[in-house]
């Protein structure tokens, strides 16, 4: 079984149910810090891709709330890149990588369903 990795930042509640939930399914990861580890540019590439930049970044959190309404109205998957890549907090947590695939957001449902093998 290929171990799953997980992008985003550790005091996040929402990291910390996923992570919680992984460590009592005895399932191992690995754990990639946007604040140690700054954001991994093909794999939120990747994450735009498979899910398109309006799922990938968070538009109800405080950084989006944040920013200029113009760049919020013009933005696009070019431009979601370079400012996700400044802008962390963007990125909808966890973002999860597993056998080639992206999941965003934790959800137990969706967690149960990708490791029940």
């Amino acid at each position: 079984m290929s171990t799953p990795t997980l992008y985003g930042i550790k005091n996040c509640d929402t990291m910390k149910k996923a992570f919680k939930w992984l460590e009592a399914a005895n399932i191992s990861y690995e754990f990639h810090d946007y604040k140690k580890q700054n954001v991994d540019k093909a794999v939120l590439q990747e994450a735009m891709k498979q899910h398109g930049w309006e799922k990938t970044l968070n538009q109800r959190g405080t950084t989006w709330r944040k920013l200029d309404k113009t760049v919020q109205e013009n933005m696009n998957e070019q431009k979601a890149i370079a400012i996700a890549v400044e802008n962390a907090s963007l990125i909808k947590r966890p973002l999860m990588v597993y056998k080639g695939k992206v999941f965003l957001g934790f959800n137990t449902e969706t967690y149960g369903d990708v490791f029940k093998d």
